[in-house]
């Protein structure tokens, strides 16, 4: 079967590297791709937003099974074309794909679902959201409502920062005249955040192994918020327990939610939680694969993605579900290199070296995000450069393998966090021996 992969980013390199080990897999394409997925397949220069030909490409290349990696695609209806156009894909409809494209959408269903979520207010107008922030004896989080980039959640630590994230989104439009039309403003809660996916098809819904994003640009969660600067798999913070409560009073009831509005969901529903002091509450729904989440975990899936995909796609995922999924017991870890500037302005066309040698060391995959293949040499082409990741008999042992390997690696600009996993290493080791009794 030939497969078509959308999107360019790391996201999409780790899902067509793992497609492409697929003993059923054809020819594995990637419209447009990057200098990664140009190694496992082969690369097809279309926008994720030009729907007609992606269709007339599938279409005439026999593509048996389309993977949409972005956002933005799902959003504006790839997946209602190409269901019209008679091809299978794999991703939610426009209508579910609101759960992620409009913030108000996704509050108000958690909100008739009975969903665990923070207190939040929707505006329209900036001046009625300065006025209720003015009033709250507590700081808040400022969201955009539709589509930013992953950068439209302005966490603030009172109510001037507040003022100022209303400005910048509904006044200034730093991240579109759509997405700042209305905001919603809700209590910023406190606690580790947890990022959990599952597989949704039907009534079955397949929870996969939880795993921590690192949101801030610099160590210590500091700096302004990024599409993710790093994640490892599982987290070691989400115990069983957790998860099957997160399972009846979160996935359950919003899947039910969204069936009875007759918006029902297939693909990938992905809950960014926060694990506070009265429980698990959602941050936010998406209704795709994470970016970097997805890097650790194709690394631990020991399956066929090609064969698990495409039951979702053809309502058969209960039968997947019954046999259950096989996952590498190592956790593993990607740290994320990013470009001079990023989350601003960042300048492309730097020449990157030492990928041959990084991916020599064991258990090690390096995924590419913003990358293109100029010439001879792979240059960066985007503020996500590289996920360097790698496997490790604990987490601490994935630590030092993707530091190695990320040491390799340079260009010129070069950033990246150096304490990505560091709280979850902390967690699983195991405390010091009681003093003996004096």
């Amino acid at each position: 079967m030939n497969v078509l992969v959308i999107g360019r980013g790391g996201r999409e390199h780790a899902l067509a590297w793992k497609l492409a080990q697929s003993p059923r897999a054809g020819t594995l394409f990637c419209a447009p791709g990057n200098a990664g997925t140009a190694r496992v397949g082969v690369n097809v220069p279309i926008e994720p937003n030009e729907f007609a030909k992606l269709i007339a490409f599938a279409r005439k290349n026999a593509v048996g099974l389309t993977v949409v990696g972005p956002e933005d695609p799902l959003a504006g209806g790839i997946v209602d074309a190409f269901q019209a156009s008679g091809l299978r894909i794999f991703g939610p409809s426009r209508s579910a794909a609101r759960i992620e494209s409009s913030k108000v959408f996704a509050k108000q269903l958690m909100r008739h679902a009975d969903v665990p979520t923070a207190e939040f207010r929707v505006f329209d107008y900036p001046a009625a959201a300065r006025a209720y922030v003015e009033t709250r004896e507590y700081p808040v989080v400022v969201k955009a409502d539709g589509l930013a980039a992953g950068k439209g959640v302005l966490v603030c630590r009172n109510s001037e920062d507040a003022i100022r994230a209303i400005d910048r989104i509904m006044v200034r439009e730093e991240f579109g005249g759509a997405a700042g039309r209305n905001v919603v403003v809700e209590k910023r809660l406190e606690g580790p955040e947890v990022s959990l996916f599952a597989l949704v098809a039907g009534r079955t819904i397949l929870p996969l192994p939880p795993s921590q994003d690192h949101k801030p640009a610099f160590d210590g969660d500091q700096g302004p918020n990024t599409g993710g600067m790093g994640a490892y798999c599982p987290a070691p913070i989400a115990t069983p327990e957790l998860l099957a409560q997160v399972e009846q009073s979160i996935l359950v009831p919003t899947v039910h939610a969204m069936k009875r509005k007759r918006t029902p969901f297939r693909g990938l529903l992905y809950a960014g939680l926060m694990l506070t002091d009265q429980g698990p509450r959602v941050l936010e729904f998406n209704c795709r694969f994470g970016d970097p989440e997805t890097q650790p975990l194709m690394m631990r899936w020991r399956g066929d993605l090609l064969d698990v995909l495409e039951a979702v796609v053809d309502d058969r995922l209960d039968e997947i579900a019954e046999a259950g999924l096989e996952w590498d017991p190592r956790p593993a870890v990607c740290v994320i290199l990013a470009s001079a500037g990023y989350p601003g302005a960042y300048a492309k066309g730097k020449t990157i070296s030492g990928l041959d040698e990084a991916a020599r060391i064991p258990d090690v995959q390096v995924f590419h995000s913003g990358t293109r293949i100029e010439g001879n040499r792979i240059v960066t082409d985007g503020g996500r450069v590289l996920g360097v990741t790698a496997l490790g008999e604990t987490i601490a042992d994935a630590r030092r393998r993707a530091y190695q390997a990320v040491e390799c690696i340079s260009f010129p600009g070069m950033h990246y966090r150096r304490d990505i996993a560091a709280r979850a290493e902390l967690s699983v080791t195991p405390p010091a021996p009681a003093a003996p009794p004096t």
